[in-house]
C-alpha cells in the first residue's frame, strides 16, 4: 500500500513538471511566431483578448492577461499608437476606458489567429478527432477543478 502511495506522488510530481515545461514550450514558441509578426507575446495576447472579449474595460483585460495595469497601460499605450487599439470612456464608469480593435488592427488579428491555430495544430500532430475531443474535455475538467479549489470555502478548509 505504501509503495502504491510513493508510485502515486511521483507519478502526481512527475505530470505537474510535465505541465509546467509543455507550459513553458508553448509560451515560447508562441512568443517566436508572433515576434514573425512584429509584436511581442503580451501585445499578441491583448490583441487576442480583445477579439474574444469585446467591449471590456482595461482592468478586465489585466486580469484576464495577468499582469499589472500599470503593464497593461504601456503595451495599450504602443498598440494605440500602431492604430492598432483605441480606448473610449466607460458609460458605467467615468474613471475607466474601454479597449476597442481599429479596422486596421483586424488583419493582424487575422494573422494572429492562424498563426495560434497552426501552433495548435503542431502542438496537436498526431492526435485523431477522438483524441482531440477527450483532451478538450479534460483540460476544461482541470480548469472545473482549479476554479473550484480556488474558492474561499475549498481554501479554508
Amino acid at each position: 500500500m505504501i509503495s502504491l502511495l510513493i508510485i502515486s506522488a511521483r507519478m502526481s510530481i512527475e505530470t505537474g513538471y510535465r505541465i509546467a515545461a509543455n507550459s513553458r514550450q508553448l509560451r515560447r514558441l508562441f512568443d517566436e511566431r508572433v515576434r514573425s509578426l512584429g509584436l511581442t507575446a503580451p501585445q499578441a495576447r491583448l490583441l487576442l483578448s480583445l477579439e474574444h472579449n469585446p467591449n471590456e474595460n482595461q482592468a478586465f483585460h489585466a486580469e484576464q492577461l495577468e499582469i499589472e495595469p500599470i503593464t497593461l497601460t504601456r503595451i495599450i499605450d504602443r498598440l494605440e499608437e500602431a492604430g492598432w487599439l483605441e480606448r473610449q470612456s466607460d458609460p458605467a464608469d467615468r474613471r475607466a476606458r474601454i479597449l476597442h480593435l481599429t479596422d486596421k488592427s483586424r488583419g493582424i488579428v487575422t494573422r494572429l489567429r492562424a498563426t495560434v491555430e497552426c501552433l495548435f495544430e503542431d502542438m496537436l500532430e498526431g492526435f485523431d478527432a477522438d483524441e482531440r475531443a477527450t483532451f478538450a474535455a479534460l483540460l476544461e475538467r482541470i480548469s472545473t477543478n482549479l476554479a473550484a479549489a480556488r474558492q474561499p470555502e475549498a481554501i479554508n478548509g
